[in-house]
């Protein structure tokens, strides 16, 4: 299991904490300020001998994944906040965004979509929110000997109708076949290329206290509707999954508010832990409204029956902004006039306090931490 170190004497925050201006703090204030700090200062430690589930459920076991094997072998001694795509200057001024994806759902087809619109729709929002403008596309599959050439056609064909309507063109490709039970069916793998227009910046570091957060739409919808297609539950509920392209929304929220800071798809992990992801690339806080997070009433009873909180499940056509706050009502105005984001909403704000951590204040009047996603709720689901 991946661990964690507070790294802090709880005897200095203690002291620290009666330091504070304005006089000392009560002992019940003091053990709040204790434990926000110690949390502040939790750092994953990798001693896994091997991979697990919850390595690739996007959460705490993935970054740590990530950080202690690849970024050591490709990044460097730099650790720069990691992005959804890779922006690279080229020699003539312009600016193109890279990205790759791999696709690995089940099953392959799921109430509102299926693994080839996934695979097209991914891709593309991960060079969407990067600010880049999508453009071409590769798709390689991993087939396993034995799947229907009738199924393969209709996902192909979903590919090219996601691609068509995302304006991309799939230029490029490769397949392999495995043997049976090697492969769970089919597995498809993307990358992508975009172009930045001039002078459109996005990065954690333009974020500012007094910055909004908004969503474009509900959460959760993508990754309960895959976990109730399965068919392991005695659930019914009509879910469907929210896979869509965003370049359209992206653009959209440029004109309407162009000193726009940051931008995600909270995929795996979801909105919450994408949240951390920001708070710590910022070291600012992040405070959001559960009252104001939008929710289809339909997976917010599937959630509770099945215990699972809808911040930290998958979304596959959602975008999350931190915009200006006296862009905030125009950027909210412009994502609903468009139809992907018609149930778009502010959900919270940036603060300085906590640094570097994630704030739910209640329905009920209180507030807690919001932490990453911890083990595997939802497996394959994108």
């Amino acid at each position: 299991m991946t661990e964690e170190d507070t790294g802090q004497d709880k005897s200095e925050t203690a002291a620290a904490a009666q330091a504070t201006p304005g006089g000392t703090v009560s002992g019940r204030e003091a053990g709040v300020l204790e434990r926000i700090e110690a949390f502040r200062r939790r750092r994953p430690r990798f001693r896994d001998d091997f991979v697990t589930l919850a390595h690739g459920a996007g959460g705490k076991a993935s970054a740590a994944l990530i950080d202690a094997v690849f970024l050591d072998a490709f990044g460097g001694l730099e650790r720069p906040p990691l992005t959804d795509a890779a922006l690279i200057a080229l020699a003539g001024g312009e600016t193109i965004a890279f990205t790759t994806d791999s696709f690995v759902v089940k099953p392959l087809r799921f109430p509102g979509g299926s693994i080839g619109h996934l695979a097209v729709h991914g891709t593309v929002n991960d060079l969407a929110v990067m600010g880049a403008r999508p453009r071409w596309l590769s798709a390689a599959f991993v087939i396993e000997e034995g799947f229907a050439i009738s199924e393969l056609r209709k996902i192909v064909a979903d590919m090219s109708e996601a691609a068509a309507a995302a304006e991309v063109t799939i230029v490029t490709g490769d397949t392999k076949v495995v043997g049976r039970g090697a492969a769970d069916g089919l597995y498809v793998t993307t990358a992508g290329i975009g172009i930045v227009p001039p002078g459109r910046r996005l990065g954690a570091n333009l974020v500012e206290r007094g910055d909004r957060i908004l969503i474009s739409g509900t959460i959760a919808d993508h990754g309960m509707a895959v976990m109730l297609a399965r068919g392991d539950l005695a659930l019914e509920a009509d879910l469907k999954s929210d896979t869509a392209p965003l370049n359209e929304l992206v653009e959209a929220l440029f004109s309407a508010a162009p000193s726009t800071r940051w931008l995600r798809d909270p995929t795996r992990g979801g909105v919450g832990t994408v949240c951390n992801e920001l708070a710590h690339d910022t070291g600012l806080a992040v405070v959001l409204d559960e009252s104001a997070l939008p929710i289809d009433p339909a997976v917010a009873g599937a959630c509770d029956l099945l215990g699972i909180d809808p911040l930290y499940v998958a979304n596959e056509g959602k975008l999350l902004a931190v915009v200006a706050a006296k862009e905030a009502d125009a950027a909210v105005a412009a994502l609903r006039r468009h139809r992907l984001g018609s149930d778009a909403t502010l959900i919270g704000d940036i603060r300085a306090e906590p640094q570097g951590i994630v704030v739910l204040r209640t329905s009920f009047g209180g507030t807690r931490i919001v932490d990453m996603l911890v083990g595997d709720p939802l497996p394959r689901i994108c």
